[in-house]
């Protein structure tokens, strides 16, 4: 079988894209469960994109009861069959999740709505939208940039989205709602959206106006993945009062509103604006502590504990260390579609933007700073950085989580590899790297690959995770701790060395190491650096003046024997 027939599983596992007769087959198996579950009493809720939000909303949804205990939704997930995602589809259907997840409760809701209440599929077949009495919109809009370190530079990818619905406008029944659940340009539902399902209603000789909300999510990976869709506060809109008023109804049915209640927006430009800022705001406050954590370096302050102290102010609680990059899908790119609906959908030509558009830039490139350090460093052992072996610790964006997209670290391999230096890496929640793996076709058939920024980098495909972080560490000449996961939170410096073989360069970008611990690695030998920690350098002056000491007494009573 060619290799253009088949999806492949990420465990390696293939499965034939459906021919035109299986789509046949698979609508009129669909279209007799869904008349058996419509006799039950169940609403029909189709769920279109099935990735690391869809998935989770279908489970949601599919696991939602009424207030007598009892499942009042059928889901269908709809995954197009492509080469690249058909295979999650056949994974749904046994129950299985296709998304890594650290929380145990997507595999429980999953074996409970597939296997068990046998409330919820997966699915390829389109017509399926002809059954729906809702769609949740779950399909990826991104905003893509030209050039690193400049937002200004791209356009969001409204293309997907675009096909999608007018896909479902050419399907659905005229009463169907359509939720939008995917994080849009300010304007997308009712500039671009609506026009599209108006249009395709009179085309089918539809008189009615279509009925079509938003709602954005909140997901966040880990260990809270499903509770933060289940069990969090949404906002919500509409583009008529009858499409705010079933927004709100549903989502009032699916999620725990009694205790996370709804704030109901009276337009959809509003919610859609809500998430933008909302995220924009997040990446500002980081970027804002860039400048001084590189102010913390140069001048002896650890801005560790000087957020520590500041922390202590509640109104100032929320203010976090930077880290070498924010990373996430969401935080880089969300102000970016904001910038590019004022001039592409609204026609705005002035330029009012400039502190979104600045925190996404410094954000974006903060992560070339660690490959400096590696290279301070390992220039103070009197080691170069060219063909230096050199262990990341920690590929994912944030930690004790595997999503890798847009990870600072990707940046710190890069630049690292373009220098010269073989870079091996650890992560204990992160089996691929397919930005690195798959890098000629991820993300966006491999043309937004970050590899376009730097040289050298052809290399990076055949880098596969380290299993064994203990064994990873043999003979390398730096380690960089570039993720807060657990099993790295307190590593024995004399262990680390030990397993290491000798002293090499230990670089901190999220200050992991407290002072014991960064005075243990000098006094065997060992270089340090750390993003924002400026008193490292204090330390290593003690730990010098110590072993000065030392050595003075030693030739002293060297000198007294000989005399």
């Amino acid at each position: 079988m060619s290799e253009k027939s088949v999806s492949i599983s990420p465990d390696g596992e293939e499965f034939p894209i459906p021919t035109t007769q299986d789509h046949i087959n698979e609508f009129d198996r669909i279209e007799k469960l869904v008349r058996f579950q419509r006799e039950q009493g169940k609403e029909i809720v189709v769920v279109n994109g099935v990735g690391f939000v869809g998935l989770a909303m279908a489970a949601v949804v599919a696991d939602s009861v009424d207030e007598k205990g009892n499942a009042n939704k059928f889901v269908i997930g709809m995954q197009r069959p492509s080469t690249r995602s058909y295979w999650k589809i056949p994974i749904i259907n046994r129950g299985l999740s296709p998304v890594r997840s650290e929380d145990p409760e997507v595999d429980v809701l999953l074996k409970r709505c597939v296997l068990e209440r046998k409330n919820m599929i997966a699915t390829y077949a389109y017509d399926v939208l002809k059954l729906a009495d809702v769609v949740v919109v779950d399909v990826q809009c991104d905003y893509l940039k030209d050039k690193l370190g400049n937002v200004e530079n791209g356009h969001a990818d409204m293309k997907a989205l675009e096909e999608s619905i007018d896909i479902i406008a050419d399907r659905i029944v005229p009463n169907c709602l359509v939720l939008i659940e995917t994080t849009v340009a300010p304007g997308t539902t009712e500039q671009v959206a609506y026009p599209i399902m108006k249009k395709r209603f009179e085309k089918r000789g539809i008189d009615s106006e279509p009925l079509i909300a938003h709602s954005y999510e909140r997901v966040m990976p880990g260990k809270e993945y499903v509770r933060s869709i289940r069990d969090f506060w949404r906002v919500c809109s509409g583009v008529n009062e009858e499409s705010k008023r079933r927004v709100e109804k549903f989502l009032s049915e699916v999620i725990h509103t009694k205790e996370f209640p709804l704030t109901v927006l009276d337009k959809p430009i509003e919610s859609e604006t809500a998430k933008i800022i909302e995220n924009s705001y997040r990446a500002t406050i980081l970027a804002f502590m860039d400048e001084w954590s590189i102010f913390a370096e140069r001048n002896g302050v650890d801005l560790k504990k000087v957020i520590d102290a500041i922390k202590v102010r509640p109104t100032h609680s929320n203010i976090m260390f930077p880290g070498p990059g924010i990373g996430g899908y969401c935080l880089p790119k969300d102000g970016g579609l904001g910038m590019w609906s004022y001039r592409h959908i609204f026609g705005w030509e002035d330029e009012i933007f400039k502190i979104t558009p600045m925190a996404i830039d410094i954000n974006d490139s903060r992560a070339l700073h660690v490959a400096q350090l590696v290279r301070d460093a390992l220039r103070n052992m009197g080691r170069p950085i060219a063909a230096a072996d050199i262990l990341l610790l920690g590929a994912s964006y944030r930690e004790d989580v595997g999503d890798t997209r847009y990870s600072g670290s990707e940046l710190i391999v890069r630049k690292l590899t373009e220098m010269g230096a073989n870079v091996k890496i650890h992560d204990p929640y992160v089996d691929h790297w397919w930005e690195l793996e798959k890098q000629d076709e991820y993300p966006h058939g491999g043309d937004y690959s970050w590899k376009r920024f730097f040289d050298r980098q052809d290399k990076l495909s055949e880098l596969r995770i380290e299993k064994d972080m203990w064994a990873s560490m043999n003979n390398v000449d730096a380690i960089i701790l570039a993720v807060k996961h657990k099993p790295y939170l307190n590593l024995d410096p004399e262990e680390v060395v030990k397993s290491v073989g000798k002293p090499c360069a230990i670089i901190d970008c999220f200050a992991i190491l407290n002072d014991d611990q960064i005075m243990k690695y000098f006094e065997l030998g060992c270089e340090v650096k750390g993003l924002g920690r400026g008193h490292i350098q204090r330390i290593k002056k003690r730990v010098m003046k110590k072993n000065m000491s030392a050595r003075a007494t030693i030739y002293s009573a060297m000198e007294e024997e000989i005399f």
